[in-house]
């Protein structure tokens, strides 16, 4: 089963970097967690690929019950990208779409309103140049450790 964060409600911001070919990093700010680094492998779908997006939730709400269901997950988040998008499926109005597995199989997901996500102009690319590096350097080694086993896996 997907963890969905709370219907997308427990997802604040964050942005996401794919511009280094097979690889997205970047950082989300989660209810009752905070800020949690991704480096996922793959990259986003071809309508946004190679790109830097950020996003603000609207509907976002840190309450009691996001920390009793997603307190436990893995921080920092390490695995493959599922599905990364604007426009994830054709017979859907476009709108953002953040889907991954963890290095435990762990199965994570979300979605927002239209507006709510952008990609990140040339000119202000800077502002998270340094955070994509610092992420891609402190977790590139354990993002090539093998998986851990499924029954071993913490499902949420």
């Amino acid at each position: 089963m997907a963890q969905k964060f709370g219907n997308g409600r427990w997802v604040q911001e964050g942005f996401l970097d794919n511009r280094v070919e097979g690889v997205v990093v970047g950082q989300i700010v989660f209810a009752a967690i905070g800020p949690v680094d991704l480096y996922l492998k793959g990259n986003f779908k071809t309508d946004i690929a190679g790109q830097v997006i950020r996003f603000r939730n609207s509907r976002f709400e840190d309450d009691d019950m996001a920390g009793q269901v997603i307190g436990d997950m893995e921080n920092p988040q390490i695995g493959t990208v599922n599905l990364i998008s604007f426009d994830p499926h054709p017979n859907l109005v476009p709108h953002p779409y953040v889907e991954w597995f963890s290095l435990r199989k762990n199965h994570y997901r979300f979605e927002l309103n239209p507006d709510e996500a952008w990609i990140v102009p040339e000119a202000e690319r800077d502002s998270v140049d340094q955070e994509s590096r610092r992420i891609r350097e402190a977790l590139a080694d354990q993002a090539s450790e093998r998986p851990r086993p499924r029954e071993d896996s913490d499902w949420v």
